[in-house]
């Protein structure tokens, strides 16, 4: 178990990785250079940082962004491309604790799309956590499960606050 989570929500383009971060934070939101608060419960926040564009769709490298990031809690975004391998190897690297959300089929694919590209195993190594849900249903149960995920980690850890 690692000291740090990173949260991925997984799909091809236009699958609904935004929509699940708008929902998350209940309002638009887009990548920031700062840590945010998110609230889990009432009263109760946690500190995360957002990469809401894939780092594949930005063609930028995660270690450029997220090497000086503080927070113990990342949200991002990633594109189910060959490119998301870069993304991977480097949180695999780093040993932080991984929940990837894959979003298939995503809102706009024409339907399942099973694992081409072979990211189950590569992801499933180590401490990590994949569940598969349907972009085309309304967010809210991959959101609330999202939010609960971070709750149970978070809590263990002492990093839940008043807010």
């Amino acid at each position: 178990m690692g000291d740090r989570l990173f949260v991925a929500v997984l799909g091809n383009r236009n699958s609904g990785k935004s929509t699940t971060w708008n929902n998350l934070f209940g309002r638009t939101v887009k990548t920031g250079k700062q840590s945010r608060s998110l609230a889990l419960r009432p009263g109760e926040c946690v500190e995360v940082f957002l990469v809401s564009g894939s780092f594949e769709e930005r063609n930028l490298y995660a270690g450029d962004v997220l090497e000086d990031q503080a927070s113990k809690i990342v949200l991002c975004s990633m594109q189910y491309t060959d490119e998301v391998a870069k993304t991977l190897n480097y949180v695999k690297e780093k040993g932080v604790d991984l929940y990837v959300q894959w979003l298939n089929p995503g809102f706009s694919d024409p339907g399942e799309n099973w694992d081409r590209l072979g990211l189950v195993n590569r992801i499933l190594y180590g401490s990590s956590v994949i569940a598969v849900r349907s972009g085309k249903l309304p967010p809210a149960g991959r959101v609330q499960e999202i939010r609960e995920f971070i709750y149970g980690w978070a809590i263990y850890r002492g990093l839940v606050f008043a807010c």
